[in-house]
C-alpha cells in the first residue's frame, strides 16, 4: 500500500545495511546467508493510521514503535529480502512482522520470511536499518506446529495474554535442564512466535502480523518441502496441533521489566536528561 501524501516527510537515515555483520544460526545443515537481490513477496506496508480500531491513547503509544514510521518497515523488508539467497534459501513466499517469545518469556521484535525451503527469522534493528542475526529453519525438518494460548507452570509468577505459535523441528530431542535454565541459549529445538503489538493499527499491519495466517502459510510450505525433499529415517509430514503453549519459567524479573517497557522492540524511549 502506498504511503499517504499528507504524512510529514521523515528524515531518512542514509545507512548501508549491506556492510553490517550478520550472525546466522541454522538448526540442521548449515546454510549460507549471502546478500543477493530479491524481487520480494511483500512491500509497501506504510500507511496513514486513521480510523484504526484502537483508542486515542493506545494509538499514541503505538506511534512510538519505529516500525510505524514512514518508510521504515518497507526498508526493513527490502533489507531482509536482500539477504535471501534464492539458490540456497529458496524463493520467497511471504513476509511477516512478528514477535518472538523465548523460553524465559522475553518478547522480541522479529521479521520472518517463509521460502519454499526455509523459515527465516530476522533480528532487525529498525533504528539503524541493520540485520543483526538470522535464524534459518529448514522446512523439511519441521515436524510439529502448535497453536494456542500461553500457559505457565502452576507456581509461576509470570503470565502472558494472547495466543502464540510454536514450531518444532526435532521431536526426539528435549532441552536439557541446563539449557532450559540458561536465558541466553539458542540450543532449543523449537521457536515460539506471537503477534506484534501494532497488529491492530491498520489493515495492512493486521495482514502482516496475522498469526493464524502465518500458521497456515507455514504449514502449507512445510508440507510441500517434506514431499519434495524428505529426510531419510525421519517421519514425513507436519502435525498441526491446537494446544496451549507452555513456557517453563517461574520468576522472571528480566521479562517482567523488559516486556512491560517493550525493551525487545525498536521504540522512541523519550529524552534522557534535560
Amino acid at each position: 500500500m502506498a504511503e499517504s501524501e499528507d504524512k510529514p516527510t521523515a528524515a531518512e537515515l542514509v545507512l548501508n545495511p549491506s556492510n553490517a555483520p550478520v550472525k546466522s544460526h541454522t538448526p540442521g545443515p548449515p546454510e549460507s546467508a549471502e546478500r543477493q537481490g530479491s524481487e520480494g513477496a511483500a512491500a509497501g506496508f506504510t500507511e496513514v493510521v486513521t480510523g484504526a480500531p484502537v483508542g486515542t491513547v493506545d494509538q499514541f503509544k503505538l506511534r512510538k514503535f519505529f516500525v510505524l514510521r514512514p518508510g521504515t518497515l518497507d526498508q526493513g523488508i527490502k533489507d531482509v529480502e536482500a539477504l535471501v539467497d534464492r539458490d540456497a534459501d529458496g524463493t520467497i513466499l511471504s513476509v511477516w512482522l512478528m514477535a518472538e517469545v523465548d523460553h524465559w518469556n522475553n518478547e522480541k521484535e522479529r521479521l520472518a520470511i517463509i521460502t519454499d525451503k526455509l523459515l527465516m527469522i530476522f533480528k532487525y534493528d529498525f533504528v539503524m536499518f541493520i540485520c543483526e542475526q538470522i535464524q534459518k529453519i529448514p522446512l523439511n525438518f519441521v515436524d510439529r506446529i502448535s497453536y494456542g494460548t500461553f500457559v505457565f507452570p502452576k507456581h509461576s509468577l509470570l503470565q502472558r495474554e494472547g495466543e502464540g505459535l510454536r514450531v518444532f523441528w526435532d521431536r526426539l530431542r528435549e532441552p536439557s535442564f541446563t539449557t532450559r535454565w540458561n536465558p541466553f541459549t539458542h540450543d532449543l529445538p523449537y521457536v515460539t512466535l506471537t503477534s506484534h503489538p501494532v497488529r491492530n493499527i491498520s489493515e495492512s499491519m493486521k495482514r502482516l502480523c496475522n498469526i493464524e495466517d502465518f500458521r497456515d502459510h507455514l504449514k502449507e510450505a512445510a508440507q510441500k518441502a517434506h514431499s519434495l525433499n524428505p529426510i531419510p529415517g525421519k517421519a514425513n509430514g507436519v502435525l498441526v496441533l491446537n494446544q496451549s503453549i507452555l513456557i517453563e519459567a517461574y520468576v522472571g524479573l528480566m521479562s517482567f521489566l523488559g516486556n512491560g517497557n517493550k525493551l525487545g522492540y525498536c521504540m522512541a524511549r523519550g529524552k534522557l536528561g534535560i
